[in-house]
């Protein structure tokens, strides 16, 4: 299958395309290192020094031959336009968002950046799919926190009302908590509008918070780690926790601990990445699963990593602070996931030998860590 990935050098991106790249799919990767720059920009780091990209791609090569790497902004619709036209791909794997939350409530710079970004670069592939293939299948990376916290069960990504005697299914009503999150509920709309109006054929993955490494063998190679983060704007929860644990910090707990959240490792990412490349939906449909395999309170979340990392020596507790966002803390949460697992998703559950096997590769790089990116520096 020729195959290109949008934003194809991040956290998510790269081990993506490692995948891809070992089972010997054609490849066309694009990225204008976007992430590494706002790392750089807001004085935050990677727990692994990270290889320059164009070292990362000649050892990848070794593996497959067959990929090309394109360093274009996905907003820049003739340059993307090129590529799209030139390699002639039967799907777009589409990561190339901005990926924090936090950074995109950190000023007003930040939360236009956020939605110029996300939205400018989904037009430009909805557009360029229309004119030129149509039947090309678009696979977008959206979030749970689309959904936000409603009173009711979160089914996957459609709701069938009932109203005065008569029914109509709907997208499930979203609730953002943050402009990141909002310019995702955009994209669906703009996705599934032009599903309608276009017959494209759309897959969106509502994934929850991902945690983890991809522990292939080649991903152990110094010169293949992903962009591994840990701070307050672009590292997720868990992986935190465990950073924190590792350095003898207690695991930071906004508020009350009691949030819930639907969770999933990214070695299930990129099987769902590859279920939803193997069952394309027909023209004319947008495909939305839940992307998450477990859910859990913050706290539960929590305690699971400490009593992990005391198997291996290590004593850790917990120190709540006063939330830094507005969101409910106490709420109802019950979503539904079965759609990937009727594919043959066999999940990657969160156990005590799964939290030992990320804390063995933070061990790895501890002397990189800074302790001083742990506390939350932006407020909403």
């Amino acid at each position: 299958m020729r195959i290109m990935i949008l934003g194809a050098d991040g956290y998510l991106g790269w081990p993506t395309s490692v995948e891809l790249a070992l089972k010997n799919h054609n490849l066309l990767l694009i990225d204008n290192f976007i992430k590494r720059k706002l790392i750089k920009k807001y004085n935050r780091k990677v727990l692994v020094n990270t290889a320059r990209a164009d070292k990362q791609l000649t050892k990848l090569k070794k593996y497959n031959k067959k990929i090309e790497f394109s360093n274009i902004d996905c907003t820049n619709y003739i340059n993307l336009s090129s590529k799209f036209k030139n390699f002639k791909p039967d799907a777009v794997i589409h990561f190339a968002e901005m990926p924090s939350a936090p950074l995109s409530m950190l000023g007003d710079n930040e939360g236009w950046m956020t939605l110029k970004n996300n939205l400018q670069s989904t037009y430009n592939l909805i557009s360029i799919i229309k004119k030129y293939n149509a039947n090309c299948h678009i696979i977008k990376l959206g979030t749970m926190g689309e959904y936000g916290t409603p009173n009711i069960d979160i089914e996957e990504g459609w709701l069938n009302i009932n109203h005065k005697k008569r029914t109509h299914k709907f997208l499930y009503p979203r609730q953002a908590s943050s402009l990141y999150h909002t310019s995702k509920i955009m994209d669906t709309d703009l996705l599934w509008f032009y599903v309608r109006m276009s017959n494209l054929r759309v897959t969106d993955l509502m994934q929850g918070p991902v945690y983890g490494v991809n522990s292939s063998k080649i991903m152990k190679d110094a010169c293949l780690q992903p962009l591994f983060t840990y701070d307050d704007i672009f590292g997720t929860v868990l992986n935190r926790f465990i950073v924190q644990g590792i350095t003898n910090n207690p695991l930071t707990i906004y508020g009350s601990g009691s949030q819930i959240r639907g969770y999933i490792n990214i070695k299930d990412t990129i099987k769902c990445i590859m279920l939803s490349l193997k069952n394309p939906p027909k023209a004319g449909n947008l495909e939305i699963y839940n992307q998450f395999t477990e859910q859990f309170s913050i706290n539960e979340l929590a305690n699971r990593v400490i009593t992990a990392l005391s198997k291996i020596g290590l004593d850790t507790t917990i120190c709540k602070i006063k939330n830094p966002r507005i969101e409910k803390e106490k709420h109802y949460y019950n979503a539904k996931n079965s759609k990937l697992k009727k594919l043959g998703l066999k999940p990657t559950l969160l156990t005590e030998n799964s939290i030992i096997e990320i804390a063995n590769y933070v061990k790895k790089y501890k002397k990189n860590i800074d302790k001083s990116l742990f506390q939350p520096r932006i407020k909403w």
